[in-house]
C-alpha cells in the first residue's frame, strides 16, 4: 500500500513537471526571448503612437521599447493595426499583446487578460473653436464622430438615443477630427489625453467638454498568457516605482500625472483589480 501511494505521488509529480515544461515551451514559442517582441497598436493616436520619420514614436512607443529592453528582448516591432483589427490580430497570434491605449472593461476582461491599470482617462469631446459644449445635452440633434470599435464607439452607441445624437464611425481618430473640421460632425469623441493633445496641435479645434469617469488603460494578452502578462506587468510596476513612467508622461503630455492615479499606483497582485483575470496573490517586486 505504501509503495502504491509512493508511486502515485511520483506519477503526479511527473505529470506536474511535464505540464510546467509544456507551458514553458508554449510561452517561449509565443514570446521567443531571442526574437523581436511583436506588438500591435493604432498609429493614429497622438501622442500615444504616431508614425515618425524613423518609425513609430510617442508615449506608447517609448514605453513599450523600454519594456522590451527590460525583458531582455533584442528589439521591439510595433505593428500598425486599425483598432477594429486589434483583437483579431491578438487572438490569431499575429502580435504578442496589444499596446494601444486600451480601456479595461468587464466585457473585454472576459476574453483576454489585462495588466494592472497604468493610465487614467475618460471621454473628451473635440469641437470647432467657434462652437460650445457644456454637457451631454448639447449633443441633442448633432452628429458625433468616433473611431470604429473603440470604447468611444461603445459609449456613443449606448447613449445616442438618450441624448438624441447621430453616430458617424471612422477607421482612424484623425478621420473623426477631419469630420469636425469639415462640419460633417459637431464633435469627435476620444480619450481625454488624446483630444487634449490633438487640440494643442490644431488651432481650428478645442476640447469642448471633459467627462472624467474613472476609466483606465491596460495592455491586453491572450487568456493562456498569464505568465507572460505577469512578467510585463512586473516591468510596469518597476517603472512606476522608479519614476520612469511618470517621466514619459511628462515628456509627451507636458504635465505631471495626477497624484494617486494609475500612472503612479502599484496594485496588489497581477491584472486589473475588480475585473476577471485578476490574480490577487501577493508578489515581491523584482526591480534590478
Amino acid at each position: 500500500m505504501i509503495r502504491l501511494k509512493a508511486l502515485g505521488h511520483l506519477c503526479c509529480a511527473s505529470l506536474l513537471a511535464l505540464g510546467l515544461q509544456a507551458g514553458a515551451i508554449a510561452q517561449e514559442a509565443d514570446h521567443p526571448s531571442n526574437a523581436p517582441m511583436v506588438v500591435g497598436s493604432d498609429f493614429g493616436v497622438a501622442p500615444w503612437m504616431v508614425r515618425g520619420a524613423g518609425g513609430p514614436e510617442g508615449f506608447g512607443a517609448d514605453l513599450i521599447r523600454e519594456i522590451g529592453k527590460r525583458l531582455g528582448r533584442p528589439s521591439v516591432e510595433i505593428v500598425d493595426i486599425n483598432f477594429s483589427g486589434l483583437f483579431p490580430a491578438l487572438f490569431s497570434k499575429r502580435i504578442e499583446f496589444t499596446v494601444n491605449p486600451l480601456n479595461i472593461t468587464a466585457e473585454r476582461a472576459a476574453r483576454m487578460l489585462y495588466t494592472e491599470p497604468f493610465f487614467a482617462t475618460g471621454n473628451g469631446f473635440i469641437i470647432r473653436q467657434a462652437d460650445t459644449m457644456n454637457g451631454f445635452e448639447d449633443l441633442r440633434g448633432k452628429v458625433l464622430a468616433v473611431n470604429r470599435g473603440t470604447i468611444s464607439d461603445t459609449w456613443a452607441t449606448e447613449n445616442a438615443a438618450r441624448y438624441g445624437f447621430e453616430v458617424q464611425r471612422y477607421d482612424t481618430f484623425p478621420d473623426t477630427v477631419q469630420a469636425v473640421l469639415t462640419r460633417r460632425a459637431f464633435t469627435a469623441l476620444n480619450e481625454i489625453p488624446t483630444t487634449v493633445y490633438a487640440a494643442s496641435r490644431n488651432r481650428g479645434i478645442k476640447v469642448g467638454f471633459k467627462d472624467f469617469n474613472g476609466r483606465n488603460f491596460g495592455y491586453a494578452f491572450r487568456l493562456e498568457d498569464a505568465e507572460y502578462r505577469n512578467r510585463v506587468e512586473g516591468v510596469l510596476e518597476c517603472m512606476k516605482r522608479d519614476g520612469s513612467l511618470r517621466g514619459l508622461y511628462e515628456k509627451w503630455y507636458g504635465e505631471a500625472p495626477a497624484e494617486g492615479s494609475s500612472l503612479t499606483t502599484v496594485y496588489d497582485g497581477y491584472g486589473a483589480p475588480g475585473f476577471e483575470g485578476h490574480d490577487a496573490t501577493p508578489h515581491a517586486a523584482s526591480c534590478g
